[in-house]
């Protein structure tokens, strides 16, 4: 599995095309009906018609416009499996300090004999609530020091 460190952000061009494609793709999405499994997909070169599903569409979607935004992009199934190094490199934390987050059950885990393992998701969650605490942390405090009048008008 790639970190962060290893993501290539796309090239202007990259950005122009995905950008060109997300906006025709998000158009095409608008006038199907939701309620469809599957989409038929024309590839214009060979004119073969390709059947996806309608959640890769979706995601299809997703990727193009955080490619047209210069965000790199990876793909990794959710049910992987993860490393000590790898969460703690995730979550930009010393391994030791994730390693007492799992053995005081912040975050679940299977042991492989002496390892630990982690699923990729269990980590997002965990990240993802961190984000949001922190967040909360600094509505809090901008609240308190509005209430004290510390801003200026």
């Amino acid at each position: 599995m790639k970190t962060t460190q290893d993501y290539v952000k796309p090239t202007k061009r990259e950005r122009r095309i995905a950008e060109i494609s997300y906006s025709v793709l998000q158009e095409s999405l608008n006038k199907l009906n939701f309620e469809q499994e599957t989409v038929e997909i024309e590839l214009e070169e060979s004119q073969e018609l390709i059947t996806l599903p309608m959640n890769a569409i979706k995601l299809l979607a997703n990727i193009l416009k955080a490619m047209s935004e210069g965000i790199p992009v990876s793909i990794v199934p959710i049910a992987t499996e993860v490393t000590t190094q790898k969460a703690a490199e995730m979550l930009g934390c010393s391994r030791p300090y994730l390693v007492k987050l799992l053995e005081e059950d912040y975050i679940p885990y299977t042991k492989v004999g002496r390892h630990r393992r982690i699923m990729l998701k269990d980590v997002v969650e965990y990240k993802n609530k961190m984000k949001m605490e922190q967040k909360q942390h600094i509505i809090d405090i901008m609240n308190d020091d509005e209430e004290d009048d510390l801003y200026d008008s």
